[in-house]
C-alpha cells in the first residue's frame, strides 16, 4: 500500500458508484428482484409452508435467505463491471497513471459493499412493512452486519476473479447463478428435515445454512451455538482463497 492508496480508492469508488446509480438494470436487479421473491414467497407461497410451530411468522423464517439472495445478485454486477473496464482498456489506461495499482479492484470491492448495504436495508426495510420484527437488540443485529458484510466480501472476490478471467460479458455475470440458486437448497425456504436424504445432507453441510441459522438465531435473540462460528469460518474461507486467486490473476493481467 502506497501513500496514495486510500485517496486512489476513493475517486475510483466515486466513479464506480456514480454507474451504478445510472444503471436502471443494476437497480432492478439488485433491489426490486429480492423484494418480489420476498412478497412472492411471504403472500402466495408462505401460507403453504410450514416451517415449526417456534418460528413465528413466514416472513421472520424467510428474511435471512432473502439477504443472502439479495448479496449474491449484487456481485454478479461487480464481475460485469470489472470485466467492462478490463475490455474497454480503462485498467490499462489507469495503470498507466501514478496511481496504487490495488487500488482499482478495491474500487470496485467497496463500491459492492456500498452498493449491497443499500440494498439489504431497502429489503429489511420492506420486510418490516410485511411484518418482520425482532426483538434482537444492538449487539445482535451488530452480528448480522458483521456477517452479510463478511459474506459480500467475500463473494465480492469471487466476483473479481470472474471479471478478470471472463472473455464475455455474458460469461462475467454468470457466475453467480449458482450462488443465486444455494438458498433453494438450504434452510433458507423451508426447514431441512423436509428434504430427502441427499438432499438433506448437501443443505445441511453448505453454508448457506450455518449462515442462514446463525442470522436467524441473531434476528430471534436466541443462542446462535456453533452455528455462528461455522458461517464465519466459511466466509473467511472462502475470502482468503478468492482474495489470494484474484490478485494472482489480477497480477498477470496486467503483467
Amino acid at each position: 500500500m502506497n501513500t496514495h492508496f486510500l485517496g486512489d480508492t476513493a475517486v475510483l469508488l466515486g466513479r464506480s458508484l456514480r454507474h451504478v446509480t445510472r444503471s436502471l438494470d443494476t437497480i432492478i436487479t439488485t433491489v426490486i428482484t429480492p423484494v418480489a421473491f420476498l412478497l412472492l414467497f411471504v403472500y402466495v407461497f408462505g401460507g403453504a409452508i410450514d416451517t415449526g410451530p417456534d418460528s413465528g411468522s413466514y416472513v421472520n423464517y424467510l428474511l435471512p435467505g432473502i439477504l443472502l439472495i439479495t448479496i449474491a445478485s449484487g456481485i454478479a454486477y461487480t464481475a460485469y463491471r470489472l470485466f467492462l473496464d478490463m475490455k474497454g482498456g480503462i485498467v490499462e489506461r489507469l495503470q498507466s497513471l501514478p496511481i496504487a495499482r490495488s487500488a482499482v479492484l478495491w474500487g470496485h470491492v467497496l463500491t459492492s459493499l456500498f452498493a449491497t448495504l443499500i440494498s439489504l436495508a431497502v429489503v429489511v426495510g420492506v420486510a418490516l412493512l410485511m411484518g418482520f420484527r425482532s426483538p434482537a437488540g444492538p449487539l445482535a443485529w451488530f452480528g448480522v452486519v458483521g456477517i452479510l458484510l463478511l459474506f459480500t466480501l467475500a463473494l465480492t472476490w469471487l466476483a473479481v476473479i470472474a471479471g478478470l478471467s471472463a472473455t464475455t460479458p455474458d460469461g462475467a455475470g454468470a457466475f453467480s447463478y449458482p450462488l443465486i440458486f444455494l438458498p433453494f437448497i438450504s434452510s433458507a425456504f423451508v426447514p431441512t428435515d423436509t428434504m430427502p436424504g441427499p438432499v438433506r445432507a448437501f443443505a445441511e453441510h453448505q453454508p448457506v445454512t450455518y449462515i442462514v441459522n446463525a442470522i436467524r438465531d441473531l434476528f430471534a435473540q436466541q443462542p446462535v451455538g456453533t452455528d455462528l462460528w461455522i458461517a464465519i469460518a466459511w466466509c473467511v474461507g472462502i475470502l482468503i482463497v478468492a482474495y489470494t486467486f484474484a490478485m494472482v490473476t489480477y497480477r498477470r493481467t496486467i503483467a
